[in-house]
C-alpha cells in the first residue's frame, strides 16, 4: 500500500476505501478497538460495514488459535454493502492472531505486528517452529513491527499504573496507531475514554496515555512514509447514527409498540447471538417496554404469549435451539390466533453447533417446526439497519391478522453495523389496534355474547378482547375450538375448517405485502439472483461486478418467506436461469422449487462466516459459462 511519490511526507494519501482487521487474544480488547475505530469512522461521515467475530469458547486459553478474537471494518467514500473481502489492513497482537488470520489478508496488504507477544512461549502456543516476523514468511506483505506492549507501559509509567494492568492498555495503543494511519479523528475517542472510564481514573488515564502514545508513534515513527485518508461519503441528507442489527430490532420493537399504541413485553432466556435485544430494550422502560429474563426458552415465549393474551405485543428473542424448544407454545399461538413475535437470530447447528458464528440455516425449522398444520408468517431482515424496518413489519403482520409471526436474523447482522439515518417518524406506519369492546353475537334468546372467533371477513383475523373487559367474557386454549363460538369442538368437518381457514389467514397476508421488485438488469436479464436475509450485500457487490464484466445479470431479494410474494413465480419465469445463494445447504432452493417447479440453483455456505462478493461473482461467472 505504500506509495512512492509520497516518501517521507506526511500528507495524507486519500484511498476511495480501506479493510482493516483487528485481531488479538479474547482478552486484548479487539472488539472494544474495532467499535472505537468505527465509531469514529461514522462520526467522519465514512459509510462503513464490521463483521465482529468471536471465539466461541468463554475462556480459551491465552495465546492459543482458539482464543482468537477479531474485529473487520470496512470505511469508503462511496457506499458499500459488505465488510469486504480481504483486509488491506491486519493488526496482529500476538502469533495466534497472526496464524489465524493472516489468510485473510491481501497479498501485499499491510501487516502490523505486536513484536512484543512474539516471544518463544506464545509461538509454541500458536504452533510456529520459528519466529515468521524474521524467518521471511511474510515477504509477500508491507510489515510494520511495533512494540505495542514496551511502548503501552512507557507510557503510563508516571501514571503509578501496574506493569500487568499497563499491558491492558495495549489495544488503544493500536488504536492510536491505526486511527493515525488513517486520519482518524482524535476527539471522539478520547471523549469517550473519558466517559466511559470517568468512574475509574487510573484506567481512563492509562487508556488516553496509550491512545495517545499509539497516534504519535504513527507521526513521528519512521516507520511509515505517510498516513492514509478516506473522505466522507456522499450519503443522503439526513441524521445518521451507527447501528448493529440487535440494536436495530430493539430500536423497531420500540418504534412498533409506540406505532400500535400497546406495551411491549419481552419474555427471553439469555442466548447466544440474541442476547443483546433484550439487554437494549430493558433500558427504555420510559417507552412501556417489559423485558423478562426467564428460566429458559420455554418460560420466556410463555409469559410473551401470556401478556399477549392480557393486551400486550408479545415478543420472544432467541436463536435456533430455543427455536426447537418454543415450539409446543408456539403452536399454542397459532391455535390462540393471539400476535406474537419470535426473533430468531440464527447461528451454527444443529445443537449447540457454533454459537457466535452465522448461519441461515432455520428457514424450514421456522416454515415447518411445529406440531400439526400450523403455518406462521415469516420475515427476513437483510442488513442491520434493514432490522429496524423488519422488527415494525413482523408487528404489522402479528396485530392486523392475530397471528405469530417468524422473524429471522443471523449473528452476522446482529453483531455487524453500518450507518442508519434515523427515520422521519411520520413516514412509520400505524399500526394502531382496536380491541373489541362490546357483544358480537346473540344467544338463542337474543341476549349478547362475545364469540372469540368470528372473523373479519378482509383479514380472517379473529377480534382481540382485553381479559376484564364487560360482557366480553370467553375463553381460548388449546384444545381445538368451535369457529365462532371458541367451545372446544371434536367436530372433524370443523377441525378441517379452522385448519384451513388459519392457512387461509397467513396465505392472505401476500395482499398486504409489496410486490417483489428486480434490480439490475430485469428484462433481458441471463440470470436471476435470488436472495434472502444477510446474503443481500454480496448478492449486491457480486452482481455489480458481473454487470461490470458485461454480463445481464437481475437481482430480487426477499423479505416475506412466508407468504412469498404474489408475483415471485412470475418472476422466476421470466429468467433462464436462478441462482439461489444461502448460508445452508439449500433451503430456500426446495421450497422455491416446489411451489413454483423452477430450476432454481444452490450456491451453499456453512463455515460460519458470510459470503464474501468474490465468492458469488464466482458463483454466478460459473451459471453463466465464463470462467
Amino acid at each position: 500500500m505504500a506509495d512512492t511519490t509520497a516518501q517521507q511526507t506526511h500528507d495524507p494519501v486519500e484511498l476511495d476505501r480501506v479493510i482493516i482487521r483487528f485481531a488479538g487474544d479474547s482478552g486484548d480488547g479487539m472488539q472494544l478497538t474495532g467499535d472505537r475505530f468505527t465509531s469514529a469512522s461514522a462520526l467522519f461521515g465514512n459509510d462503513l460495514v464490521t463483521l465482529p467475530e468471536f471465539p466461541a469458547e468463554i475462556r480459551a486459553p491465552a495465546g492459543t488459535l482458539a482464543g482468537v478474537s477479531a474485529f473487520q471494518v470496512h470505511i469508503s467514500d462511496h457506499e458499500i454493502t459488505t465488510p469486504g473481502d480481504a483486509p488491506n489492513v491486519l493488526v496482529a497482537m500476538n502469533p495466534a492472531a497472526l496464524r489465524a488470520e493472516l489468510h485473510r489478508l491481501e497479498t501485499g496488504g499491510t501487516l502490523v505486528v505486536n513484536t512484543d507477544a512474539f516471544d518463544d512461549r506464545n509461538l509454541t502456543k500458536a504452533g510456529y517452529r520459528s519466529n515468521p516476523v524474521t524467518d521471511g514468511s511474510l515477504d509477500r506483505y508491507t510489515v510494520y513491527e511495533v512494540p505495542m506492549t514496551t511502548l503501552t507501559k512507557k507510557a503510563v509509567t508516571d501514571l503509578g499504573v501496574k506493569p500487568r494492568d499497563a499491558e491492558r492498555s495495549k489495544n488503544f495503543f493500536a488504536l492510536g496507531l491505526v486511527s493515525w494511519m488513517y486520519t482518524r479523528p482524535e476527539a471522539p475517542t478520547v471523549a469517550w475514554i473519558e466517559s466511559k472510564f470517568a468512574n475509574r481514573p487510573l484506567v481512563r488515564d492509562a487508556n488516553l496515555a496509550a491512545f495517545k502514545a499509539g497516534h504519535a508513534f504513527g507521526e513521528t515513527a519512521e516507520l511509515f512514509d505517510h498516513p492514509y485518508e478516506v473522505k466522507p461519503a456522499v450519503l443522503p441528507a439526513g441524521t445518521y447514527t451507527n447501528i448493529t442489527g440487535n440494536t436495530a430490532l430493539a430500536w423497531g420493537l420500540v418504534a412498533a409498540g409506540q406505532l400500535s399504541g400497546l406495551p411491549i413485553f419481552l419474555g427471553s432466556y439469555p442466548i447466544t447471538p440474541a442476547s443483546d435485544i433484550l439487554h437494549e430494550l430493558s433500558r427504555h422502560k420510559g417507552f412501556g417496554i417489559r423485558t423478562l429474563q426467564a428460566e429458559d426458552e420455554i418460560a420466556g415465549i410463555g409469559a410473551a404469549l401470556g401478556a399477549a393474551f392480557g393486551g400486550h405485543l408479545g415478543v420472544t428473542t432467541t436463536s435456533g435451539p430455543g427455536v426447537a424448544l418454543k415450539s409446543e407454545t408456539m403452536g399454542l399461538a397459532v391455535s390462540l390466533e393471539l400476535p406474537l413475535i419470535i426473533i430468531d437470530v440464527q447461528r451454527g447447528g444443529p445443537s449447540t453447533g457454533l454459537p457466535t458464528k452465522t448461519e441461515a440455516s432455520d428457514l424450514l425449522q421456522a416454515m415447518y417446526g411445529r406440531h400439526g398444520e400450523s403455518p406462521i408468517p415469516i420475515v427476513a431482515a437483510s442488513s442491520p439497519a434493514h432490522c429496524f424496518e423488519v422488527a415494525i413489519e413482523a408487528a404489522r403482520i402479528a396485530l392486523t391478522y392475530r397471528t405469530p409471526v417468524m422473524l429471522l436474523s443471523d449473528g452476522y447482522l446482529a453483531n455487524g453495523s453500518e450507518p442508519w439515518r434515523l427515520p422521519d417518524v411520520a413516514d412509520l406506519p400505524d399500526i394502531s389496534v382496536d380491541f373489541a369492546t362490546e357483544a358480537n353475537h346473540a344467544d338463542v334468546d337474543g341476549n349478547p355474547e362475545f364469540w372469540p372467533y368470528l372473523r373479519d371477513p378482509d383479514t380472517l383475523a379473529r377480534p382481540w378482547a382485553v381479559p376484564g373487559t364487560p360482557g366480553l367474557e370467553h375463553r381460548i386454549g388449546g384444545l381445538e375450538k368451535e369457529d365462532g363460538s371458541g367451545n372446544i369442538s371434536y367436530d372433524p368437518a370443523n377441525h378441517e375448517r379452522m385448519v384451513q381457514v388459519r392457512a387461509d389467514k397467513v396465505a392472505g397476508i401476500a395482499d398486504s405485502i409489496p410486490l417483489l421488485g428486480v434490480d439490475g438488469d430485469p428484462d433481458d436479464a441471463e440470470l436471476l439472483v435470488l436472495g434472502w436475509g444477510s446474503t443481500w450485500g454480496a448478492i449486491d457487490g457480486a452482481v455489480d461486478r458481473c454487470r461490470a464484466r458485461g454480463h445481464k445479470v437481475a437481482r430480487a431479494h426477499l423479505t416475506h418467506l412466508n407468504p412469498f410474494p404474489r408475483n415471485l413465480g412470475d418472476v422466476l419465469r421470466r429468467y433462464p436461469r436462478v441462482l439461489i445463494p444461502e448460508m445452508n445447504l439449500g433451503q430456500l432452493v426446495k421450497l422455491v422449487r416446489a411451489e413454483y417447479l423452477v430450476d432454481a440453483r444452490s450456491v451453499t455456505k456453512v463455515r460460519g462466516v458470510p459470503f464474501t462478493s468474490g465468492e458469488l461473482e464466482a458463483a454466478m461467472l460459473k451459471e453463466l459459462g465464463d470462467q
